[in-house]
């Protein structure tokens, strides 16, 4: 489905054997026999099944629970409300007010469609849903309020009273002066816009199994993430000791963010575990990874401006946002700190205006969904810069061209105060450009049109990818945060056993699906000169792990190569440190090449590594003075470069430098009367630092084209104005399959960055962060002559009909 074209930097590169070399991923072979190991493959003695009883209304007081007759169904072991969580266990963990409380199963209130009633505990799934249906639950039902803008209103019925409002957050921030800005402008581009709820959908739920242990340990297994980074938290909700706890990781089988800190089934799993001594799995199906989740992707209804001068120029940009956060304020409002890394986008303007509030409504809560935030900041900047082109008659082209930062610049201070490393944009365009012949299909066009009627479209979108978040961004947007914690590191230990055989062990949950062990395996390839393959792989449970943060933000791949690069240049020490006190040669002469310490210019004289482990295993006397047995090193890798925030907040500090960009190109067809979209050719360029395998970036923007072009034509977690949820299935909720999906062509340009180790980039949220900007481009090209103007997503086919029969009916 995909072509890949590869350019590297014009600057000077070092030489790399394994770094940049297309390999296939070293996690395939277990996974295509079926040797995964994922959470539904577990099998323990005495496992018992839960499933959840979910609210049928949006808002309510449970005034009752019958449990007696799912109590009375043989196999029914255990049933467990609100009441019990609440007597047992604390809140759930918490990033946003602790006013706007969360527990794995609803205390008293119900909020929303969906959201867990009961829990049942029996010897099987299939009679723990049994159980479920025979509760009888007696609601007394409450006003439900679905819009963002009316929750705020006074007099809206409140989600919460300890909160007292739905108003979760709210905070404006203004650098520079973006009245002035605006006001010498000759175009202000105003516009209505709202990015719709979507999610993703891995093949996989969410899922756990926790088991009492001996000794008063309590064991979870799940595919959730970052679990070794927050356990303290799941164990402070569960009322036991950190050190009673002991997570242990399990492949995950995808998430795109759904499994990013989901908490609620890990922390579900282990209360019912406590409550009836015996190990429980809780699996969530389908309709509760829909309606009753952690993701919910952004949902978020825009009032913006951009100024711009006669030439195309940017003077400033204001927003003014109301984003829909379901329920609960689980992740604060960090989508946003996502936006503002890189609110200016590849653009050079210094006057920027943002105004957020949170909105608490009757829907589930938001999470987290590839993007995090930042692919909705990138779509309204890419529809205000369509829109001044097109008034200003311009090639969407040349007014980003215009306006781009130059390579001359980096590294470049933005509003607000994030860094962006390093960047090409000038020459990640012209390489899609040299992709995709666009004067041919500007011509074909107008063919089509003139001779067969056809409506086609071109889009061009340049976009930032922000990689590597610092965790200032979780805190800065208050003035005395509550735990202004600043580390977000990754861990890597390195063990050559006394054959010379290569170990890894990483310290945090990174199985589910971004090559964590092909780009591990490949750094210790390059450090060492092993091949990737010989590389063992293996994950630390809580009990044994060193600090580690985990996927998301783009971040694994350059934190997991400098956690692995520092164990290993301390146990190549090591090793050349062996080899000079046996060849009795200065270390400064020795280098290790290709699984070999030898002497520089005398590559015969040399040990290989498996001589030198059997030295450090078994010849104790023949070590340097002072050197102990054995072969492993660790090393704890933080963040390559951030910087706190000033206290009066005019700089947010530098929280997500490592900034990857891209520009995809996109030809459409748009039916007119069906409102169809299909797709004739499709570029992307993106400049992810230094690749470390194209095969797997490639992958990376494959998959997150293609759900970008869902959450553009397809996908919404949609709920209708009294509150309850209409995308319960998938036959309701629309996944682009391989049908819709065009064959991306997709190109690299490099511009290692200078903070990290290689050079290396974030590039795991991909095409999603660039596609629906450069679909919503085209579509709006193709139909230009009836007024398209995508401001809404999705875009609907019964939209785009509507639209071109009302023009046609003027």
């Amino acid at each position: 489905m995909t072509t890949v074209e590869n350019e590297k930097a014009r600057d000077e590169k070092p030489a790399y054997k394994y770094i940049g070399a297309d390999r296939r991923r070293v996690e395939d072979p277990r996974l295509l026999v079926g040797r995964g190991g994922f959470i539904a493959d577990i099998k323990m003695p005495g496992l018992l099944h839960a499933a959840i009883l979910r609210s049928p209304v949006p808002h309510a007081r449970i005034a009752s629970i019958d449990t007696s007759a799912a109590l009375e169904i043989p196999g029914v072991v255990a049933v467990l409300t609100g009441e019990d969580v609440k007597a047992h266990m604390n809140p759930c963990m918490n990033f946003g007010p602790p006013t706007i409380a969360q527990y794995p199963i609803a205390v008293d209130t119900v909020r929303y469609v969906g959201e867990a009633v009961a829990a049942v505990v029996a010897e099987n799934r299939y009679i723990a849903e049994d159980g479920v249906e025979a509760l009888v639950v007696e609601f007394e039902e409450l006003p439900a309020v679905t819009d963002p803008k009316a929750a705020l209103e006074p007099g809206s019925p409140v989600l919460h009273d300890a909160h007292g409002s739905n108003l979760g957050y709210e905070r404006t921030f203004e650098f520079g002066d973006i009245t002035a800005a605006l006001g010498r402008a000759d175009l202000v581009i105003e516009e209505t816009l709202h990015w719709g709820r979507s999610a993703g959908m891995p093949m996989e739920t969410s899922g756990a199994i926790a088991r009492p242990g001996i000794n008063g340990v309590l064991e979870i297994y799940c595919n959730s993430l970052n679990f070794s980074y927050l356990q303290f938290l799941l164990a402070a909700a569960l009322q036991i000791p950190s050190n009673k706890l002991k997570m242990q990781p399990v492949p995950a089988g995808g998430s795109f963010g759904s499994k990013f800190t989901a908490h609620k089934v890990p922390t579900l799993a282990a209360f019912l575990a406590l409550r009836t001594g015996r190990p429980v799995s809780y699996v969530e199906d389908r309709l509760d990874h829909l309606m009753n989740s952690d993701h919910h992707g952004s949902d978020r209804y825009y009032e913006a401006k951009m100024g711009f001068t006669s030439e195309g120029l940017i003077t400033g940009l204001d927003i003014d946002v109301v984003d829909d956060y379901g329920a609960y304020l689980q992740f604060g409002v960090g989508t946003h700190g996502n936006a503002f890394s890189q609110a200016v986008g590849p653009y050079r303007f210094r006057d920027l205006k943002y105004r957020l509030r949170a909105a608490l409504t009757n829907k589930c809560q938001q999470g987290a969904y590839r993007g995090f935030g930042s692919e909705v900041h990138n779509w309204v900047l890419e529809r205000l810069i369509d829109s001044a082109a097109a008034k200003l008659d311009l090639p969407p082209e040349e007014i980003r061209r215009r306006n781009f930062i130059l390579p001359e610049e980096f590294p470049y201070k933005i509003p607000g105060g994030n860094v962006y490393d390093s960047g090409n944009y000038p020459g990640v365009l012209d390489k899609a450009l040299s992709m995709i012949d666009l004067e041919h299909w500007r011509k074909e066009k107008v063919r089509l049109r003139e001779e067969e009627g056809r409506h086609i479209g071109i889009g061009v979108a340049t976009t930032q990818e922000r990689s590597v978040f610092s965790s200032t961004e979780f805190w800065f947007w208050f003035d005395e945060p509550a735990f202004p914690i600043t580390s977000s590191p990754e861990s890597a230990t390195i063990t050559i056993d006394p054959t010379g055989a290569f170990q890894l062990l990483l310290h945090c949950q990174a199985m589910w699906g971004n090559s964590p062990e092909t780009v591990s395996t490949t750094i210790v390839a390059e450090e060492f000169g092993v091949e990737p393959e010989t590389v063992n792989v293996s994950y630390a449970d809580t009990s044994r792990a060193l600090p580690g943060t985990g996927p998301g933000g783009s971040r694994f791949t350059v934190m997991v190569a400098g956690a692995v690069r520092g164990a290993a240049r301390k146990l190549k020490k090591k090793l050349i440190d062996i080899a000079a006190h046996t060849l009795e040669v200065d270390p400064e002469d020795l280098e290790l090449v290709d699984a070999r310490v030898q002497v520089k210019g005398a590559p015969e004289r040399g040990l290989g590594i498996p001589e030198l482990a059997a030295s450090a295993y078994f010849f104790a006397l023949n070590l340097p003075p002072g050197m102990q047995s054995g072969l492993e090193e660790s090393h704890t890798y933080d963040h390559p470069y951030t910087t706190l925030p000033s206290a009066d907040r005019t700089d947010l500090g530098v929280f997500y430098p490592i900034m990857g960009h891209a520009c995809h190109i996109v030809v459409v067809e748009v039916d007119p009367d069906t409102g169809q979209v299909s797709f004739l050719d499709y570029v992307a360029v993106h400049d992810a630092g230094t690749v470390v395998n194209p095969r797997s970036l490639g992958g990376h923007v494959t998959g997150g084209a293609a759900q970008g072009l869902g959450s553009t034509l397809y996908e919404e977690l949609a709920y209708d104005a009294d509150g309850q949820f209409k995308s319960s299935t998938f036959m309701d909720y629309l996944v682009p399959t391989a049908n819709e999906v065009p064959p991306f062509r997709i190109g690299h340009v490099e511009t290692p960055s200078p903070y990290t180790e290689y050079g290396i980039k974030g590039g795991g949220e991909g095409g999603r962060m660039v596609t629906p900007s450069a679909v919503s481009a085209a579509i709006d090209d193709a139909l230009r002559e009836y007024g398209m103007r995508v401001r809404e997503l999705p875009v609907k086919p019964s939209r785009i009909v509507e639209t071109v029969q009302r023009a046609r009916a003027e």
